[in-house]
């Protein structure tokens, strides 16, 4: 059934939509992450419970509407809930991959969110501290290195969430406040920031939903940082709104591996991704021009007799698809820049149609300087008080 069909009104924010998912679904599986080798689940309802639970802990700490909490973190469920728990309190996400340039010192320094920053582990943690941020409250999830650590501002999330004295906030995000700011580097070395707003998000997400048929019986793989805005379009927000499971990998290095063992049936990548992964195809079929490798051409040829495409499909796509973790993929979406042609001529063999949702985006230069401090009686940061993305809805291409 479709999700969004026979609605009279729907949520206007991303932590409306968590409400919405568990009052509805509250049993249903929506959140899976890989730790220690095992499928770890969360439900829609313990979804609630914790984000619920954490917005009432940064409350605590004086967390306000306009206030930002900066995560500098790889994909991990801890990210993603305290996410939706500063927008629960009216606030702002700003979200950096530790693996790219936003996690350069200059980019780090330049963050809004300098009193409450969730920093995964130890490198990330050092990273804020080369970058002189001094923030309020530094949390973090993995604890190797930073148990013993005697900083006063450092605060392990499950004491956080622990420590919120199980009193949930009122819900105060509304859909023309920012949920999440991106930063980068511009082409002449200045910083740049987009802010997103909750119903921008909504409004492209739910066009993804509805375009792509989506449904809450979805499996998602989420093997990227969410530094970048497509994916909080196209991956975050159809999440909520639809409904479905989203997928976490133990680690960057065991993500194909996981996919494997998942077989998602919504995989949402940047073109970095999916020429990775046709890199990790080609890597496994035999050189040009051997006696193997032309039977596995003919098998893959389209135009190939009857015979030959019966063959190819159970002797070759089918297995080249189980490599990549596609057995079961029916939305393979590319967000951004659109892939090379014969990149999307390689993967439409297997039976892989990529279909491209442009990334409709505005970057403006940062028009303040770093703050020493959050701010003050709940006034919210310049990049708040206008949504910089204005973009017409999205349409798929």
């Amino acid at each position: 059934m479709n999700p969004l069909a026979q609605r009279d009104s729907q949520p206007s924010s991303l932590p409306g939509w968590l409400l919405e998912q568990a009052a509805a679904r509250p049993r249903a599986v929506a959140l899976r992450h890989k730790r220690l080798g095992v499928w770890q689940e969360r439900s829609w309802d313990a979804l609630r419970v914790e984000v619920g639970a954490l917005a009432g802990a940064l409350s605590e700490r004086g967390f306000r509407p306009g206030s930002t909490l900066t995560l500098l973190s790889n994909p991990r469920p801890e990210a993603v809930l305290l996410a939706l728990a500063a927008q629960w309190l009216g606030g702002v996400a700003a979200v950096l991959d530790p693996r790219g340039e936003t996690a350069a010192p200059d980019l780090l320094a330049g963050t809004p969110g300098r009193d409450f920053v969730f920093a995964e582990g130890l490198a990330e943690v050092e990273r804020v501290r080369r970058a002189g941020l001094r923030p309020t409250f530094l949390f973090y999830v993995d604890p190797r290195g930073l148990a013993a650590d005697p900083a006063p501002e450092l605060l392990a999330y499950p004491a956080l969430l622990a420590s919120g004295g199980g009193r949930v906030p009122a819900l105060l995000a509304r859909p023309a406040a920012v949920a999440f700011v991106f930063l980068r580097r511009g082409s002449d070395g200045a910083v740049e920031e987009q802010g997103i707003a909750h119903a921008d998000l909504l409004r492209q997400g739910l066009a993804l939903v509805t375009g792509e048929g989506l449904t809450h019986r979805e499996e998602a793989f989420a093997a990227r940082a969410f530094a970048a805005s497509g994916q909080a379009r196209y991956l975050l927000a159809p999440w909520l709104a639809a409904g479905f499971c989203l997928n976490f990998p133990e680690s960057l290095e065991t993500r194909d591996i996981d996919r494997r063992e998942l077989g998602p049936t919504l995989v949402a990548g940047t073109v970095e991704t999916w020429l990775r992964l046709a890199n990790l195809v080609q890597e496994r079929l035999p050189a040009p021009g051997t006696w193997l490798r032309r039977c596995i051409d003919r098998g893959l040829d389209p135009h190939a007799d009857g015979l030959s495409r019966l063959l190819g499909h159970w002797l070759v796509r089918r297995p080249l698809r189980d490599v990549l973790g596609f057995t079961r993929t029916r939305v393979p979406l590319i967000v951004g820049e659109p892939l090379p042609e014969t990149s999307a001529q390689f993967f439409a063999t297997l039976g892989i149609v990529v279909r491209n949702w442009t990334e409709a985006a505005e970057w403006k230069a940062q028009a303040r300087s770093p703050r020493a401090a959050g701010p003050v009686d709940g006034a919210a940061p310049a990049f708040e008080r206008r949504s910089l993305s204005s973009a017409p809805d999205v349409q798929p291409v």
